[in-house]
C-alpha cells in the first residue's frame, strides 16, 4: 500500500498551490471571457472529487495491495536511482495514455470517464470533476509496470505527481504558444490548449489529445489534435445532460446504455454496443467521433450522443 506519509505531504503541498491558482484564475477571469466559473458548476466539481476520493480511499487496500503482491514475481530491477525514476514517470504516463484512448473508446468505460467531461464550463475546478469508479479499475493498468519492478508505494507517488500537473492545465489563461522559444513545449509536455481541446464537444476536436503529461504519446499514435485558432471551443459533451443533479451526471451514460442493451438484439450486437466506441450504433442512428469527422470532411453536420 502506498506510503501515507508521502501521500499527506503531497496534499499538504497541493492544497494551498490550488487554492492561490484557483483564485487567481477568478481574478484573471475578470478580463478573459472565455474562463468562467458558476457556484453549481464548481460545487459538482468538488462532489464528483469527494467521491472519487472516496472510492479510491476504500478501494486502494485491496488495489494497490494486489501490485505489492505481483511486486514479487518482478522479472527485472533498474538500480540506478535517477534512471528508476525517470523510467517510471514515462512508462507510467504511457499506462495512463493507454487507460485515457480505452476510457475514451470503449463505451463501457466511456459511461465512467464520461463525469469529467460532462461540464460546459473549463477551469482548474473541472480538472477535480473526477471519474468517480476510476479507481476500482484503474490499477490493472500498473500491473505490467509491478512486474518492471516498480514499486506500489513509488507509482502511487508518480500518479499523485502527474495529477497535480494534469489538473493544472485545466485553464483558459495559458494561451497557445505560436514562437520560440516556448513552442517546442508544445511538442513534449501537455499543455493547456492541448487540453481545452481534449475536453471539447467539437467534432473536429473529439477524442483527441489523451495524454496527461507528455504530449509525444498522441503525437506517435494518431490522437493529437492542434487548437485551431479561428475555431471557438465548445465544451462539455455533444449531447447536453437534461439536468445537472448528481445522480444524473454519474448515471446518465449507464442509463442509456441499459436502454440499448434491453433493446430486442442478439447478444453479439448487445455486446458491441459495450465496447464498441461511444456513438456506434447497429443501425446508424447514431455515429462515433469517427464518424463524425468523416461526415464533416464530406460537407455534412450531425449531432448525436456519442461523445
Amino acid at each position: 500500500m502506498p506510503n501515507q506519509t508521502t501521500e499527506e505531504l503531497v496534499v499538504i503541498f497541493t492544497t494551498p498551490l490550488y487554492t492561490i491558482f484557483i483564485l487567481a484564475e477568478i481574478l484573471v477571469s475578470q478580463w478573459i471571457p472565455r474562463v468562467i466559473y458558476s457556484v453549481k458548476d464548481t460545487l459538482m466539481n468538488l462532489v464528483l472529487m469527494i467521491l472519487n476520493g472516496s472510492v479510491d480511499l476504500f478501494s486502494r487496500t485491496v488495489t494497490w495491495a494486489i501490485l505489492a503482491w505481483i511486486y514479487q514475481f518482478h522479472f527485472t530491477t533498474i538500480t540506478t536511482p535517477w534512471l528508476y525514476w525517470l523510467v517510471l514517470l514515462v512508462a507510467e504516463d504511457f499506462v495512463f495514455y493507454i487507460l485515457h484512448v480505452v476510457d475514451h473508446y470503449t463505451r463501457f468505460f466511456w459511461s465512467v470517464h464520461v463525469t469529467h467531461h460532462s461540464s460546459d464550463e473549463f477551469n482548474l475546478t473541472v480538472g477535480f470533476r473526477s471519474s468517480v469508479f476510476q479507481p476500482l479499475y484503474r490499477f490493472i493498468y500498473f500491473i505490467p509496470l509491478a512486474l518492471l519492478g516498480f514499486k506500489a508505494a513509488d507509482m502511487a507517488l508518480v500518479y499523485a505527481i502527474t495529477q497535480i500537473y494534469g489538473i493544472l492545465v485545466h485553464t483558459n489563461i495559458v494561451p497557445k504558444f505560436k514562437k520560440a522559444p516556448l513552442k517546442w513545449i508544445e511538442y513534449v509536455f501537455v499543455m493547456p490548449t492541448h487540453h481545452r481541446v481534449h475536453h471539447a464537444s467539437n467534432t473536429e476536436y473529439l477524442d483527441k489529445n489523451m495524454g496527461m503529461f507528455l504530449i509525444i504519446w498522441d503525437r506517435m499514435f494518431g490522437t493529437f489534435q492542434e487548437e485551431i485558432d479561428d475555431l471557438p471551443i465548445a465544451y462539455g459533451l455533444t449531447h447536453k445532460l437534461e439536468d445537472t443533479k448528481i445522480t444524473t451526471v454519474i448515471f446518465d451514460e449507464w442509463r442509456k446504455l441499459g436502454q440499448d442493451l434491453s433493446r430486442d438484439l442478439d447478444f453479439k450486437t448487445k455486446l458491441k454496443y459495450m465496447f464498441m466506441p461511444p456513438g456506434w450504433s447497429h443501425d446508424g442512428s447514431t455515429m462515433t467521433s469517427k464518424q463524425l469527422r468523416a461526415a464533416l470532411e464530406e460537407g455534412k453536420d450531425y449531432t448525436n450522443s456519442g461523445s
